[in-house]
């Protein structure tokens, strides 16, 4: 089994201006058992209460980011309206007309049907169809296999 060398998270992470002099947040400690206050997560790797991050920072958990955002691939952002795509959802009929729900890089979002000849192909499995699904054409349509273009 290897092991991860493990560092302490650095000024900027923990809440510190990298300069001397500026008021610093103190760091407590966190767990299961004692929860961070508002406005701070607990980062589990560290067991530290940190500040939650603004727009356009990194994230793992919707927890991480402020109040109001999501954590949406890997960066904290504004939420898209309900139903709309790029909305997360959990089923089809979380989504507005025209749409369904499936998963674009991990996450369950909204997205359009295929509109005619649009590209239908669906691998056969794997990580490329774990990670993003196609969703199925718009009514009346039907995927087919299309004859290579003739050069």
């Amino acid at each position: 089994m290897y092991a991860l060398p493990q560092h302490p998270p650095d000024r900027a992470a923990l809440g510190r201006s990298a300069g001397t002099g500026g008021s610093a947040e103190e760091v407590t400690p966190c767990g299961p058992t004692t929860p961070c206050t508002h406005g701070h997560f607990c980062d589990e790797h560290f067991g530290l209460c940190l500040p939650t991050r603004p727009a356009g920072q990194y994230c793992r958990r919707d927890t991480h980011c402020a109040h109001g955002l999501l954590c949406t691939f890997g960066k904290c952002q504004q939420p898209v309206p309900h139903g709309q795509e790029g909305a997360r959802c959990q089923r089809d009929e979380d989504c507005g007309p025209g749409g369904c729900c499936a998963r674009r890089h991990g996450e369950m979002l909204c997205q359009q049907r295929l509109e005619l000849g649009q590209s239908c192909h669906v691998p056969p499995g794997g990580l490329a169809f774990s990670i993003n699904q196609v969703c199925p054409c718009q009514a009346g349509l039907v995927c087919r296999a299309s004859p290579p273009p003739r050069e």
